[in-house]
């Protein structure tokens, strides 16, 4: 382990209990309830440190901070931290004093929820190892790595729908089809800025005013020519009889009543 590593801090849980435990008998695993769990041997503060690959379960006096036993993890799960066979909130930890001498010991924590913490602390640390050497694998041996291989292979095609490509370039490049006149004369509007000019029909042609045929009169002068056009004659108007009953009115000057009836003959 470098000098030059920093130690970070992975998890922190105010309150913890540390129990003695029996001899393990058999290799059916560490059970709980044999332990005085209702008489610990210590109460304190867990602290979980990581210092390069290495993870520290300290514990660690609750108000001064002083250093009661210190359990380093290499490995999890491991021989250094395992989990009881009837709870989840007991665990057994194996502690070093820095001079070779080895114990283990039980903690347990009250809530279920700073169990959970432990354990998850811990996973995180060393899936965070794991891949660190895969990582430091790749850099060492960069050929033995998989290989992504995107040329094609022998005989291998490839089909490309450019239909809806084809659709859009033809809309694109074909002119818009200019709507056909109605009559025989198409008109087509002043440019912008400019003075409207008389219509003055060919020699010969009329124009249609009001359903009619119309020649329009033409006087020449020195100014150009002009057109004169005939005015609509005004629509005759339909008047109320004063019985209820409507007139009909053609413009005759004779009408006739038909008797019994209301109405106005014309």
């Amino acid at each position: 382990m470098d000098e030059g590593e920093y130690e970070s801090v992975l998890c922190v849980k105010p309150e913890v209990h540390v129990y003695r435990i029996p001899p393990r008998a058999t290799n059916r695993g560490y059970r709980a309830a044999e332990w005085q769990l209702d008489q610990p041997s210590w109460s304190g503060r867990l602290r979980i440190t990581a210092k390069g690959q290495v993870a520290y379960i300290k514990l660690e006096d609750r108000t001064s901070g002083e250093l009661f036993a210190q359990a380093p993890v290499d490995q999890f799960p491991g021989t250094a931290v395992e989990s009881v066979t009837d709870s989840s909130r007991y665990f057994v930890i194996r502690i070093e004093d820095g001079t070779g001498r080895r114990a283990f010991i039980g903690i347990g924590f009250g809530d279920r929820g700073d169990a959970f913490d432990f354990n998850v602390a811990l996973q995180d640390h060393f899936k965070w190892v794991k891949q660190q050497c895969e990582f430091a694998k790749q850099a060492q041996n960069p050929d033995q790595g998989p290989k992504l291989d995107l040329g094609f292979k022998e005989g291998q095609t490839i089909k490309l729908n450019i239909a809806n490509m084809k659709k859009k370039e033809g809309a694109a490049g074909t002119p818009r089809a200019r709507p056909a006149s109605t009559g025989g004369l198409s008109l087509l509007p002043p440019p912008p800025g400019g003075k409207t000019s008389t219509l003055i029909p060919p020699p010969g042609e009329q124009f249609s005013v009001g359903g009619s045929l119309v020649q329009p009169a033409v006087a020449s002068s020195s100014g150009g020519a002009t057109v004169s056009w005939p005015q609509p004659k005004p629509a005759t108007t339909a008047t109320t009889d004063i019985w209820g009953d409507f007139t009909k009115s053609t413009g005759s000057t004779s009408s006739q009543t038909q008797p019994g009836t209301g109405w106005v003959q014309f």
